[in-house]
């Protein structure tokens, strides 16, 4: 009898778990990553950040299911970048469109300290909740840039460094101790280009007027009280009292990951079914295949890696699109290349390429999305940055200082020109620029071509000079403003595919991104106190038992932070 009862109860509360109403729950403590992680290290190290692609499924699917009451998030820890909020913000402003209740906690925008861009993700919600002794970091923006020119220079070290043109300022930090006229110009109208941005998405989302918002800029950061009395939470409270606020008997926990990757989150695959292939391209760009350095130092993006991705998705009769996500800073000319022309022959194979921009999509980023159909980026993106800069430190100085000396034996006239220990000589410094030109030829040809425009128009689009996703809009470096969805959703309509038609991400999903994620957060505390008392149990079950997922590296804006 004991028995029947058990089964009963276990079946009556599966049966609840599938049907009960749900609240979904995504943390943003830890960050978001992009793509699926490309080596085991990555794996590891980012196995407590939930995937992006997963919550912006979740989100979609959550708008269509009468299962779904409303989505709170917690916001606040690592800093997510502009470009990804403006996705997420959509995906929220969406979501309360479909009449889901919207419900962002904080228990600080800014702990003394600028909280501008996470502020700016909370305003797109309903209802806005501070813990009373948490602050709102609305700032502003503001971009800083270090020079160390005069410090190399007491040290002796010279760094001799080419740039086309003017606005490639990467070096500048390098070669100069204050900013150009050309570099505070391009920095200026960056920084004026997201502050608009953010200023009309948090007068949307408060009902405020945008004078009125510009002005509490201008009085940030504020306290909690001052915060609430300006309009800009809806309450001040603790996290157990928002939750006791917002949930009602019978409601269920659910992760957004876990919940796009539930029973409900489609039709099985079957064969011959058309898809569209996607492609993560996170990192700075490199030959050789994907991955990261041991020794740290974040993603890259490997030629290797991310043509062979394009190689399986021409070759398999089911992919007939391709969108292409990049998220990359640069790096590599010659790897950069390899992929421009895997772009090149899959449009040749008759297969649409879309690129989808993530938060940085610049200099080699540009490069390797210039070819596509379409190009997808978000207002607060940054891209462009056609050029390229190229040289060497010179450490002569800096040896004599500590002593050290060196002799050579050369078999050439230029045999030890990237020798760091000697200056380039004139007929190296020659070549050098000879090298900078044909790139910088190279790179603009290519714009002009991808791009549709003459030359001179490329010319002056390019110089070096970093836009945002609504700057490079207008010009047209950039087809249309948006997020991964639109980007699928245009590939699929250059397809002919239906709206519903299945997303295979290439390369392959990595094995350890099968380990089972928690439920809810009352699931993943539960776990802790488990993996506590089972502290000696196998890395397998540990990892399982928290509920830890695998995820790739996250790209940052590399010289400067909105924050």
């Amino acid at each position: 009898m004991d028995a029947t009862k058990a089964i009963m109860e276990s079946v009556d509360r599966f049966r609840q778990r599938r049907t009960a109403p749900l609240i979904l729950e995504l943390d943003l403590t830890e960050g978001l990553t992009e793509g699926p992680p490309s080596d085991p290290l990555g794996a590891i190290l980012s196995m407590r950040k939930t995937r992006f692609a997963d919550v912006l499924e979740g989100l979609r699917r959550a708008r269509r299911d009468p299962r779904v009451k409303g989505l709170v998030v917690k916001i606040g820890g690592r800093p997510i970048g502009l470009a990804m909020v403006q996705e997420l913000r959509t995906a929220v402003v969406q979501l309360r469109a479909a009449g889901k209740m919207t419900v962002a906690f904080g228990e600080t925008f800014g702990e003394f300290g600028a909280g501008t861009v996470p502020y700016y993700l909370a305003s797109a919600f309903e209802k806005v909740y501070l813990q009373p002794s948490g602050d709102v970091g609305l700032t502003g923006v503001s971009l800083e840039q270090r020079f160390v020119k005069n410090a190399l220079g007491k040290l002796g070290v010279d760094y001799q460094i080419g740039q086309r043109h003017e606005y490639k300022t990467a070096a500048n930090t390098f070669t100069q101790d204050h900013m150009t006229e050309a570099h505070r110009e391009s920095a200026e109208r960056i920084a004026e280009s997201v502050i608009e941005q953010i200023v009309a998405g948090v007068a949307e989302g408060r009902g405020l007027a945008p004078e009125r918002v510009r002005e509490l800029i201008d009085q940030g950061p504020f306290i909690g009280a001052e915060a609430l009395e300006a309009g800009l939470v809806d309450r001040l409270a603790y996290r157990d009292e928002v939750y006791d606020e917002i949930r009602e008997d019978g409601d269920l926990l659910l992760y957004v990951s876990r919940y796009a990757k539930g029973p409900i989150s489609g039709k099985l695959p079957h064969p011959g079914e058309r898809v569209v292939a996607l492609i993560h391209g996170n990192g700075a760009i490199r030959l050789g295949r994907s991955g990261r350095s041991p020794l740290g130092g974040g993603g890259a993006m490997g030629s290797d890696t991310i043509s062979a991705a394009f190689r399986a998705a021409r070759k398999d009769d089911a992919v007939k699109a391709v969108v292409f996500r990049v998220d990359s800073p640069g790096g590599s000319y010659v790897a950069s290349d390899v992929i421009w022309r895997e772009v090149v022959l899959t449009r040749k194979a008759g297969k649409p390429v879309i690129i989808s921009m993530g938060d940085l999509a610049a200099s080699g980023g540009y490069f390797v999305s210039m070819a596509a159909d379409v190009i997808v980026s978000q207002p607060g993106t940054l891209t462009g940055s056609i050029g390229v800069f190229g040289g060497k430190p010179s450490l002569a100085g800096l040896l004599g200082r500590a002593g050290i000396t060196s002799e050579s034996v050369d078999v050439g006239a230029n045999s030890g020109m990237f020798s760091p220990s000697r200056s380039y000589s004139e007929a190296q410094w020659a070549r050098v620029n000879t090298w900078l030109d044909r790139i910088y030829d190279d790179f603009v040809g290519k714009v002009a071509e991808g791009r549709g425009i003459d030359r001179e128009r490329a010319h002056d689009l390019a110089r070096g000079r970093v836009w945002t996703g609504a700057d490079a809009c207008d010009s047209g470096l950039v087809d249309r403003l948006g997020g991964l969805e639109d980007a699928v959703d245009l590939a699929r309509s250059r397809a002919g595919l239906p709206k519903n038609a299945p997303v295979r991400t290439y390369p392959r999903v990595h094995p350890l991104e099968r380990l089972r994620p928690a439920e809810s957060s009352e699931d993943r505390a539960a776990a802790l106190t488990r993996v506590r008392l089972e502290a000696w149990g196998p890395l397998t079950r540990l990892t399982a038992e928290l509920g830890l997922p695998a995820y790739g590296p996250l790209m940052l804006p590399g010289w400067w932070t909105i924050r």
